[in-house]
């Protein structure tokens, strides 16, 4: 997905759910920051989505533009509707979310995760693709090892999954080539 794509996803996200701001948690946030991010961390065809005010109408979005949708097989790409509780992120990501409105949004706005919130959410989830999405944004310097860091330790976490989640991004940053373990959020 692109940032055209993306502002597409919002503007008709915004419409289904005549929601004016509607929140990217997923990968695909990345571009609030970086319009032209790395190929490698614009894979992904779907949008995770919700509306800020009222996160239940993202089950509008999905069933209108979600997977399979007509949108979906008009344009290649879809949001899926997801839930405020979908991503764990650090403490005060809302203060950090990025904005995205221009024309091409038309009035909505898409409020995208800051890229060390991503990254730190990225991490809990721990699974592979998510490891090397970090991965790459370190090597690009899009996040800085530091502050991430930092991030990780205010998810709403217990101080063992902390350190598990601590323990991949050190062996990110020595270039194992399989950071991840077994954990889960649950």
């Amino acid at each position: 997905m692109n940032r055209f794509e993306l502002e597409h996803i919002i503007r008709a996200s915004s419409g289904i759910t005549n929601q004016k701001e509607i929140v990217i948690v997923g990968s695909q946030s990345i571009l609030g920051k970086f319009p032209n991010a790395n190929q490698r961390l614009l894979v992904s065809m779907e949008a995770d989505v919700f509306p800020l005010e009222q996160p239940q109408l993202s089950d509008q979005i999905d069933g209108a533009i979600g997977e399979r949708s007509l949108f979906h097989q008009t344009f290649g790409y879809y949001a899926h509707g997801v839930s405020e509780n979908t991503a764990v992120l650090p403490n005060n990501w809302k203060e950090r979310l990025i904005a995205v409105q221009n024309q091409n949004t038309g009035g909505g706005t898409g409020l995208c995760l800051e890229p060390h919130d991503l990254a730190a959410s990225k991490l809990a989830a721990g699974r592979e693709k998510d490891l090397e999405f970090v991965q790459v944004m370190l090597s690009e310097r899009m996040i800085q090892a530091s502050v991430l860091n930092e991030r990780i330790r205010t998810l709403p976490l217990s101080p063992d999954q902390l350190n598990t989640i601590l323990s991949r991004l050190e062996r990110i940053k020595a270039g194992d080539k399989n950071p991840s373990s077994s954990f889960s959020t649950d």
